[in-house]
C-alpha cells in the first residue's frame, strides 16, 4: 500500500486587505484556501500553548483560563526591525464559536491601546478558506508605520503557519491510518 500524497500549501496568493484609520489604527486581514476539514486547522487554532512552536515571534502563549467557549490566554511576541528589538505582551479574550467557525479575540490587557480580531474557517467546495483580521491601535509613541509593515509580513507569515501546521498534522493523522 502506498502513502497518500503530501498535502502542500495552494500555490495562489495569500490575499491581504490593510485600511488606515485614525489615531494610529490599522485593520488588517489576510486569507487563504486549504484542502482540509474545518476541523483540523479548528484544533491548530485552538491549541494554544502549542502556538509558539510553529508561529515565529511568539515567544509564549500560555492558556490562563476556560470558562466554556471563552478563554482566556496571554501571549508575547518579540521582533527585530530596524536593528532594534521590541516585544509586545497581551491578554486576550477569546471566543470560541467553532460551529460558526469563528473565533474571536480582544485584549483585556497589554501594550497596545486595543488589539482585536477574529481568526474565521469557513467551509468551501474544495477544503476551507481561512481568514485572519486585526485591528490594532498603537500606544502613544509607538511608530505605527514601523508596526504597520510588520504586522503585514506577519499577518501572512501567521497565516502560513498555521496552515501548514493544520496540514502537518492532517498528514501525520493520514499515515497513522495505514500503519
Amino acid at each position: 500500500m502506498q502513502p497518500p500524497p503530501l498535502l502542500t500549501l495552494p500555490s495562489e496568493p495569500i490575499e491581504q486587505e490593510i485600511e488606515r484609520l485614525p489615531s494610529a489604527t490599522r485593520r488588517l486581514a489576510a486569507q487563504l484556501r486549504l484542502p482540509l476539514a474545518e476541523e483540523a486547522v479548528w484544533q491548530v487554532l485552538t491549541d494554544y500553548e502549542s502556538l509558539p512552536t510553529f508561529i515565529p515571534n511568539l515567544v509564549s502563549s500560555r492558556l490562563l483560563s476556560r470558562d466554556g467557549s471563552v478563554v482566556k490566554v496571554e501571549q508575547v511576541g518579540s521582533q527585530k526591525f530596524v536593528g532594534l528589538s521590541f516585544s509586545a505582551s497581551v491578554r486576550l479574550e477569546l471566543q470560541e464559536r467553532c460551529a460558526e467557525g469563528i473565533l474571536g479575540f480582544r485584549m483585556i490587557s497589554g501594550d497596545f491601546r486595543r488589539f482585536e480580531g477574529a481568526w474565521t474557517v469557513v467551509k468551501t467546495s474544495d477544503g476551507v478558506r481561512l481568514r485572519y483580521e486585526l485591528l490594532v491601535q498603537a500606544c502613544i509613541g509607538m511608530p505605527i508605520a514601523l508596526i504597520e509593515q510588520r504586522l503585514r509580513e506577519d499577518l501572512a507569515t501567521n497565516l502560513r503557519c498555521v496552515a501548514l501546521e493544520a496540514l502537518r498534522r492532517a498528514q501525520v493523522a493520514k499515515l497513522a491510518e495505514i500503519v
